[in-house]
């Protein structure tokens, strides 16, 4: 199968979960989805493994993305992954927190290739999927080009076609991960360079992309080479709107973009449903806080939906504000 990897969600622990997805499928058909970060232990030990990998099919196309460094345990998670239908299988080899370094996994495993190749050749030969790698530019003081070239060489050589490249380096001591999305500095010319040393692996650039415009243009003729995707993280959730154009700048989509009321109803209808099953409204209604982001009344709308959601309540006069809003625009213009 082939991912449409022009554009991406990036995986965010305690955002991008089943509801979120949903809700960024509404906005855009194309854009490959990721999941929340999800332990290999949680998966292949956890008595209830549909809790971690449980997803619906209206959110394909998407990602699991799998933490871990037991080779064994991980192809195991990946076999249960492609089983349920997951369309790509990702390891982390990116984030820096704590909790995770001291799991063995995430960016400190940048510092064992090695095991990192032996990771993805067992995830492969599992899931029959295709198995990728999210990563860093570096870490601590291994952070040279060649460092970085010698990595994705010894992975690329297990298997793994597709790296996502977090273009910053991590600090594993004396930041926070917040720090180490923002304090060292982005260096996208070399994920360009890792690009033209292995023209035939795909990278997709990660970091530091608000813009959706600014992204697409590291996929234009403009860089030498042009990269083969980008993948935004914050700025997707934190202004999920920006994901409805996402269809017609990055796929050459021809539907019309649907306004945020539209949205929001569709998604009500899903939170319904949801709600009836015994999810709690916070944890579906959530997500769309921030659907007026940068338009007048957004706050009061961020208020409503999350009095909405502790409450339970007055779903319908949400869908009434959405479209109220969209009308003061329309008004507006």
């Amino acid at each position: 199968m082939l991912l449409p990897r022009r554009f991406s969600v990036a995986p965010m622990m305690d955002r991008t979960d089943r509801h979120c997805r949903v809700l960024m499928r509404l906005l855009s058909r194309r854009a490959l989805l990721y999941t929340e970060m999800v332990t290999s232990a949680a998966v292949v030990r956890g008595r209830t493994p549909d809790r971690f990998l449980g997803f619906s099919a209206a959110e394909h196309p998407v990602a699991l993305q799998l933490g871990g460094s037991n080779p064994e345990e991980l192809a195991v998670a990946a076999r249960m992954a492609a089983e349920r239908g997951y369309d790509e299988i990702n390891l982390n080899v990116g984030c820096p927190s704590d909790r995770v370094q001291s799991g063995r996994f995430g960016a400190c495993l940048m510092a064992e290739p090695q095991l990192v190749a032996a990771c993805v050749a067992a995830m492969r030969d599992a899931a029959g999927v295709p198995v990728t790698v999210k990563t860093r530019i570096g870490i601590d003081n291994l952070d040279s080009p060649e460092f970085l070239a010698s990595f994705i060489d010894t992975v690329a050589a297990a298997g793994c076609r597709t790296f996502i490249i977090h273009a910053r380096k991590a600090w594993l001591k004396g930041l926070s991960p917040k720090e180490n999305r923002e304090i060292p500095p982005l260096h996208y010319e070399r994920v360009h360079a890792l690009k033209a040393q292995f023209p035939h692996l795909e990278f997709i650039l990660n970091g530091g992309v608000t813009c959706l415009r600014a992204g697409l243009e590291h996929l234009s003729p403009a860089y030498d080479p042009p990269l083969d995707g980008v993948m935004v993280g914050r700025a997707a959730y934190d202004t999920p709107y920006i994901l409805a154009d996402v269809d017609r700048l990055y796929y050459a989509g021809t539907d019309p973009v649907p306004c945020r009321s539209d949205i929001f109803r569709s998604y009500v209808d899903y939170a319904r449903g949801q709600i009836a099953a015994g999810v709690f409204a916070h944890h579906v209604l959530r997500h769309a806080a921030g659907l007026f982001h940068g338009r007048p009344g957004a706050r009061g709308w961020r208020t409503a939906v999350m009095a909405s959601g502790r409450e339970g309540e007055n779903l319908g006069g949400l869908v009434a504000l959405a479209a109220d809003l969209d009308a003061q625009r329309a008004e507006a213009a």
